[in-house]
């Protein structure tokens, strides 16, 4: 009996070794090379951070002094405030139109049958699918020939190809979670199309309408194939003037160019800051899975 109700805790242990040493190795591993890129990415962007307040960084673990001068000569040289005033215009524009078209095409793509929908969905998902600079380049060269490209409107339209599919990709699974007997409810009271959607899906659909234009104006900031192949010396926004900073002709002072890394770099922090203070990832995810 004794033998028996040993036997049991003599075969389990050698059992639980097995399983816990490959989990626990394979554990260490995966920690310690998120540990090494987290630490690659802090010494990056430290790096560029005392570069930009550094009078002189040569040979040594630190510069050799500290000034901010280098940020008033990068708002001065490449006029940072207009540049950032057409970058908070065209993020904006971008947002208001790509929510006006987007939610009205996730609505009807959510709620209706229709011959060729499969295609009218993946026509909608294809520029998020494939590189912008894959259709970037025929994209410019029509708006040069109807002469918008240079201005604002034409960066605006060219970022508005792939920020009105994500819009109706994100809203989408919203409209989906929203139960089909509210609209249906509403029909038998008379109201119409119209009416259901602004007056009793859109109070419902605020949430969502939210989380897609924090992404669309994250992504709109940091779009820089489109912009850069549609912006003019006046419409060009923060990550392209630093692009033309970089490589662009002359001589400037590398100190500068990092004054202007850190001021991008900050701003779409911020960005990224409010995105996950209104948008959960975890549960976006989830519901682009339920579908």
């Amino acid at each position: 009996m004794a033998a028996a109700m040993n036997a049991p805790a003599t075969i389990a242990e050698p059992t639980r070794k097995r399983r816990f040493r490959p989990s626990s190795i394979g554990g260490w591993v995966v920690w310690g090379l998120v540990l090494f890129f987290f630490l690659n990415l802090a010494a990056l962007i430290s790096t560029v951070v005392l570069d930009s307040f550094a009078t002189t960084w040569f040979g040594s673990w630190v510069p050799d002094g500290f000034t901010t001068h280098w940020y008033g000569d990068a708002w001065a040289e490449f006029n940072l405030f207009d540049v950032l005033t057409v970058t908070a215009q065209v993020a904006i524009a971008v947002v208001v139109i790509s929510a006006l078209i987007g939610v009205p095409a996730a609505y009807a793509l959510a709620r209706r049958n229709f011959p060729g929908k499969p295609l009218v969905t993946l026509l909608f998902l294809l520029p998020i699918l494939i590189p912008p600079i894959t259709y970037g380049i025929p994209l410019a060269t029509v708006l040069y020939k109807v002469h918008l490209a240079g201005s604002i409107f034409g960066v605006i339209v060219a970022n508005l190809v792939p920020t009105v599919p994500f819009v109706v990709l994100v809203m989408i699974p919203f409209v989906e979670q929203i139960d089909s007997k509210i609209d249906a409810a509403a029909r038998m009271c008379g109201a119409g199309t119209t009416t259901i959607f602004f007056r009793i899906l859109g109070p419902l659909l605020i949430p969502g309408i939210l989380a897609a234009a924090i992404l669309v104006l994250v992504r709109t900031v940091g779009m820089f194939e489109l912009t850069f192949l549609t912006s003019g010396p006046t419409s060009s926004t923060l990550v392209v003037v630093l692009y033309d900073a970089v490589f662009g002709a002359g001589i400037r002072a590398p100190q500068e160019v990092d004054a202007m890394a850190v001021v991008y770099t900050g701003s779409m922090l911020l960005l990224l800051v409010i995105a996950l203070r209104f948008v959960n990832p975890t549960q976006l995810v989830t519901r682009v899975g339920e579908r």
